[in-house]
C-alpha cells in the first residue's frame, strides 16, 4: 500500500511508510525530498507575488509539475489544478493551498528575505504551496490510490476571490471533497490541530460615506462637521456588539480607516468609514447589517448629514464536515500520533476563503502546528513572521494521508456521486 497502507514501503526514496494503526516515523518524509521542499520554499519566499499577480509562482508549480510527469493546466488565469489518477468509478478528492503573498515590507532578516520590497510571504502560503508539491509527488508514485487526486493551487486568497474564481471555472467539477490546511504557530510544530464545526468567522466590509456642509473652522455653527459624525458613528457602532449582541456569540465590528479633512483650519465637509464585520453565525451576520444601517442613518439625522452605506459580503463562516472532521482526525493520528491532536478554540474570527468550497461539497480544514521552540513566533500577517520549517513534514504527510483516508471513505460509500454525504 501507499501512504494510506498497512505495511511499510519505499516509494523511490521519497518517502518511508510504516503504518499498521501505527504512528508515522518523524523522519517520514525522505531527506532528499525534504531538501528539495526547504530550497523551494525559500525562493517562492524570496520572490513573492500579491493576489492575482502569482505569475512567476504558477510557472514554477507548472514547471515542477511537468518535470514529475505529473498533468496540469491553468484555472483563473494564476491558478494550477492537477490530476492525479485513480479508479474511474470513484469520484475525486481534493487538496488545497493558496499560493499568494501580502502586501508587506518584509523585516525578518532572513537570508531568504523578500526581494520585491512591500510585498511578502506573511501568512505561510509558501510552506503550503511547497507541502501541496510534495504531497502530490508522493502520490503520484503510489500504484493503489483508492481515488483520484485533484491538487489546487489557488491564487488570490488574501483577497478572498480566489476560491470562489476557481469554483466558477469548475475546480470542483467530479469532486467529491475537499481537504486543505494552514500553518499555524500558535501550535507546536509536530501538533495537527483538527476542529469539527466553525473554525473561521465570516468576513463582511462596509463602507460609510458622509456628505455634511462644511466650512471655516472659526465658525463651526454655520457648517455640519462630517468628523464629528464619523467620530459618533465609531463609537455607536461599538454598540452593536455590546449591547446587541448575545454575548455567548463571538462577534466583532472594527472601523480600520477613517478619512477625512484637507486642512487643519477648516471643518470638513465629507467623511468615510470603512471597516469590517466578522460572525459565526448568519443571524447575527444578517442582524449587524441591519443595525449598522439604523445606527449610522440615525447618527447622521440626528447632525444634519446624508449618510451613504454600501456592504460587500466576504468570505463564508467555515464549518467543517463532522465525517470529513473525522476522516481528517484519522489521518492526523496516522502521522503525529493521538496525543499530538489538538483543537482550534475558539474559533477563529479571521477569514478564509476555503469556506467557498465547503458551501459546495464537504471537506475539513485544519492548522499545522508550526512554532518555534526556541525563538519568537511573530503572529500571521505580521512583518516578521516566520515558520519551522520542520513544520512542512508533518503537513506533507497529512495531505498523503488524507488522500487515502477520504478515498477509502469513497469506496466503502453506497453512494459514490459527488454529492457522498
Amino acid at each position: 500500500m501507499g501512504c494510506g497502507g498497512n505495511k511499510a514501503v519505499r516509494t523511490s526514496g521519497w518517502m518511508d511508510v510504516h503504518l499498521n494503526n501505527e504512528v508515522m516515523n518523524p523522519d517520514i518524509i525522505d531527506r532528499k525530498l525534504f531538501d528539495w521542499m526547504i530550497s523551494f520554499r525559500r525562493d517562492l519566499h524570496k520572490f513573492p507575488e500579491l493576489s492575482w499577480s502569482e505569475f512567476r509562482t504558477s510557472r514554477k508549480i507548472e514547471s515542477t509539475l511537468n518535470r514529475w510527469g505529473i498533468h496540469n493546466h491553468r484555472m483563473s488565469e494564476t491558478g494550477i489544478v492537477a490530476d492525479i489518477p485513480g479508479p474511474e468509478d470513484v469520484p475525486i478528492v481534493a487538496l488545497r493551498a493558496d499560493i499568494d503573498a501580502l502586501p508587506i515590507l518584509e523585516e525578518t532578516g532572513a537570508p531568504f528575505s523578500s526581494h520585491h520590497p512591500g510585498v511578502m510571504h506573511a501568512c505561510g502560503h509558501d510552506g503550503h504551496t511547497t507541502m501541496l508539491l510534495a504531497a502530490g509527488r508522493i502520490l503520484s508514485k503510489q500504484n493503489d490510490l483508492p481515488a483520484p487526486v485533484r491538487l489546487i493551487f489557488q491564487p488570490a486568497e488574501e483577497q478572498g476571490t480566489g476560491a470562489k474564481a476557481m469554483i466558477d471555472d469548475g475546480v470542483l467539477e467530479n469532486v467529491a471533497m475537499i481537504f486543505g490546511g494552514h500553518l499555524d504557530r500558535h501550535f507546536p510544530t509536530g501538533t495537527l490541530a483538527v476542529t469539527p464545526g466553525i473554525v473561521n468567522a465570516a468576513t463582511d466590509a462596509f463602507i460609510i460615506k458622509i456628505t455634511s456642509s462644511g466650512g471655516h473652522a472659526g465658525k463651526p455653527h454655520e457648517t455640519v462637521d462630517a468628523v464629528v459624525v464619523g467620530s459618533l458613528m465609531v463609537m455607536a457602532l461599538q454598540t452593536i456588539v455590546s449591547r446587541e449582541i448575545d454575548p455567548a456569540f463571538p462577534a466583532v465590528v472594527s472601523i480600520g480607516k477613517f478619512s477625512a479633512g484637507t486642512v487643519g483650519n477648516a471643518i470638513a465637509g465629507q467623511a468615510q468609514l470603512e471597516g469590517t464585520i466578522r460572525t459565526q453565525d448568519m443571524e447575527i451576520r444578517d442582524h449587524f447589517k441591519e443595525a449598522i444601517n439604523r445606527i449610522a442613518n440615525s447618527v447622521g439625522k440626528l447632525h444634519g448629514a446624508n449618510v451613504e452605506i454600501t456592504f460587500n459580503s466576504g468570505t463564508p463562516i467555515l464549518r467543517n464536515h463532522p465525517k470529513m472532521s473525522k476522516l481528517a482526525r484519522e489521518a492526523a493520528i496516522r502521522v503525529v500520533g493521538e496525543k499530538n491532536i489538538k483543537r482550534v478554540s475558539p474559533a477563529s474570527m479571521g477569514g478564509e476563503d476555503f469556506s467557498y468550497y465547503m458551501e459546495e461539497i464537504p471537506g475539513c480544514y485544519i492548522r499545522m502546528g508550526s512554532g518555534f521552540e526556541d525563538r519568537m513566533n511573530y503572529p500571521a500577517h505580521s512583518s516578521k513572521f516566520d515558520f519551522n520549517e520542520d513544520a512542512m513534514k508533518y503537513g506533507t504527510a497529512w495531505l498523503c494521508e488524507m488522500a487515502f483516508e477520504a478515498g477509502k471513505y469513497l469506496t466503502k460509500s453506497e453512494d459514490t456521486n459527488v454529492a457522498v454525504v
